[in-house]
């Protein structure tokens, strides 16, 4: 998709209007509904319906989402699990590292 920088005003009801090359880019209208994810200091908005780009990981996100509707499956992580994640939440990580060992798919 094409790089597209439009600015729009917030109201005092903390209200924006989609700009129309943007509504234009991701092919909604009046009625769609968009998303809104945070990343950092960076708001990312698509399609509400939009798919995610890896299939495999968007049907497991929709199963989530209907477990998590619904009540099921649903449970406390391991406390040895938060621990392990908690200990690493500031441990630095280059993405474009490589692995070290075998790696099973």
């Amino acid at each position: 998709m094409p790089s597209i920088q439009e600015q729009a005003t917030l109201t005092s009801k903390g209200q924006i209007t989609l700009p129309k090359a943007i509504r234009q880019a991701l092919g909604v209208t009046t009625g769609s509904k968009v998303s809104f994810e945070l990343r950092g200091d960076e708001v990312v908005v698509t399609r509400a319906d939009a798919k995610h780009e890896d299939p495999a990981i968007g049907d497991f996100l929709h199963v989530l989402e209907q477990d998590i509707r619904q009540g099921k499956h649903i449970g406390s992580l391991p406390d040895d699990l938060v621990e392990a994640m908690f200990a690493n939440l500031q441990h630095p990580v280059e993405l474009d590292e490589g692995l070290e060992g075998e790696v099973a798919l």
